[in-house]
């Protein structure tokens, strides 16, 4: 996994993390149990198949927060894997969101990256996505999509916009969007919105979202759309149980 970009400032969380784990006082059982500089050797064990992923970010760190850390995520990167397998042979990719746990959007896009999938916006400044409050402010989405994309050219930034609606998608795309992400569509709403935002020259970029679970995402894959975002890879994705199994000194 590699190290940059998302891994920045990977010493302060670190830190961070031990100060959290430890106290005042440290590890008082292991203190109150082990003699001063006890060494040993352990073995980190999965105890599930899945992804690995954390490996880097877990090293920076002391034991006690490692196995949690490396656990939480190998487990996004187990889910995002199931996700890619659930939309193999289609056109689609799987991108997370800015939906990441307080101070590990870093860690946590690095292990999606990790299971297959495509990261999407790290920060508010890598993109202009116009939701549906921006679209209510601006006058509609016909107003925000063009005051979107003027800012866009003029700041070198990709432009989104977010529809909720059939009409809403073909406001968007009458005032020139070339990327949309499609809210909370009904299946044939969806395979409708692809067949006229690829329909154009060039073709839209469209974007599925809104209760996407993996009894669903083959489903919404097959409306040939280009991405689909879920936002469980990081807020939802259960922890891949992994042990440390330490060996007695001989």
């Amino acid at each position: 996994m590699a190290a940059e970009p998302f891994l920045g400032g990977l010493a302060e969380f670190a830190r961070a993390a031990l100060a959290e784990d430890l106290g005042v006082a440290g590890d008082v059982t292991s203190s109150a149990i082990l003699a001063p500089r006890a060494r040993a050797t352990a073995q980190l064990v999965a105890r599930a198949e899945g992804v690995l992923a954390g490996w880097d970010a877990a090293a920076a760190v002391a034991a006690t927060v490692e196995l949690n850390l490396l656990g939480h995520l190998s487990g996004v990167a187990t889910l995002t894997r199931a996700y890619v397998d659930a939309v193999a042979g289609t056109n689609a990719v799987i991108r997370d969101t800015r939906k990441t746990l307080p101070g590990l959007r870093g860690v946590q896009k690095a292990a999606v990256a990790a299971g297959g999938g495509v990261n999407h916006r790290h920060r508010l400044d890598d993109g202009i996505l116009v939701k549906d409050n921006h679209a209510a402010l601006a006058g509609g989405i016909d107003a925000a999509t063009s005051a979107a994309l003027a800012a866009g050219e003029a700041q070198g930034v990709a432009v989104q916009i977010e529809v909720d609606s059939p009409t809403q998608l073909h406001q968007a795309l009458d005032a020139g969007a070339r990327s949309v992400l499609c809210d909370n569509f009904a299946l044939a709403d969806l395979a409708e919105a692809v067949a006229a935002a690829h329909s154009g020259d060039p073709p839209a970029f469209v974007e599925a979202s809104g209760g996407v679970t993996l009894d669903v995402a083959a489903a919404i894959a097959a409306t040939g759309v280009d991405a689909i975002a879920v936002g469980a890879l990081t807020h939802s994705a259960p922890a891949l149980d992994i042990g440390l199994d330490v060996q007695p000194p001989s």
